[in-house]
């Protein structure tokens, strides 16, 4: 067992693992666990020799918990990057490969935030609101680390527009984050499916060819209205405390 590389997950006892079959195995003597964190570091482990990787399934998520291997060679290992780290060379690559993802992440944002826009295709005189609205979704959804569907690559983009945008109106502009949904199966689906046609009709209203009055308690706008006052009160605080730290005595 322990010369193959397997994936299980954690169990009570810190070296106890659980298999996919859900049996109980012990971790080999002389293991030891490399935490998450360095994903080059533990690709090498992986790459290196036999390692039991450390899963933990939260509904349809996965969550490291890290790699079971060999003491030694992860100390090796560590050693040889922390080794390569110090490297000029490194750094400079390092840098340069920050520089092109910060590049591709901004790029990819705006194309994004037009692909929503294209989605909500909303009439001319609503156009200011559909702008505003394509930010705020893309901002929400595109970060790296987000977890949405705008991070997926199985789909079209204009289908990530379209998913990203209904699921930031259902948390943003329905009760959905405050409801009790029974514990049925099938229930939360049909809760969404409900929520989203609710959404596509009040999108709907604004592609029209005709002029609405401005409502104030539009979802779309009060969630937008939210959102601005939750940054102007950020920024406030960010200042506030930036002030507070200047006027500290020396």
């Amino acid at each position: 067992m322990p010369d193959a590389a397997l994936e299980v997950r954690p169990s009570k006892n810190h070296r106890q693992v659980l298999n996919v079959e859900g049996e109980t195995l012990d971790v080999p003597k002389g293991w030891s666990l490399l935490p998450p964190g360095d994903a080059a570091l533990s690709r090498r482990i992986k790459k290196d020799g036999p390692t039991w990787t450390v899963i933990e399934m939260k509904g349809r998520k996965r969550f490291s918990r890290g790699i079971w291997a060999p003491g030694e060679r992860i100390e090796a290992l560590k050693r040889e990057r922390a080794s390569e780290c110090r490297d000029p060379a490194y750094q400079r690559k390092l840098n340069s490969s920050r520089v092109r993802r910060a590049k591709l992440q901004s790029d990819y944002a705006l194309k994004f935030e037009a692909s929503v826009l294209s989605f909500l295709d909303f009439a001319p005189e609503h156009q200011a609101l559909a702008e505003a609205l394509a930010k705020a979704i893309a901002d929400h959804a595109v970060p790296v680390g987000s977890g949405t569907v705008a991070r997926t690559q199985r789909i079209p983009i204009e289908q990530r527009a379209e998913a990203a945008t209904i699921a930031w109106m259902r948390h943003q502009t329905t009760a959905y984050d405050h409801m009790v949904i029974p514990r049925e199966k099938g229930k939360r689906r049909e809760v969404r499916r409900m929520l989203a046609r609710r959404s596509k009709q009040l999108l709907e209203r604004y592609r029209r060819d005709v002029a609405l009055p401005i409502m104030t308690a539009c979802p779309l706008r009060a969630a937008l209205s939210l959102r601005k006052k939750t940054e102007v009160n950020s920024s406030r605080s960010d200042n506030e405390a930036g002030r507070s730290h200047q006027e500290q005595p020396l």
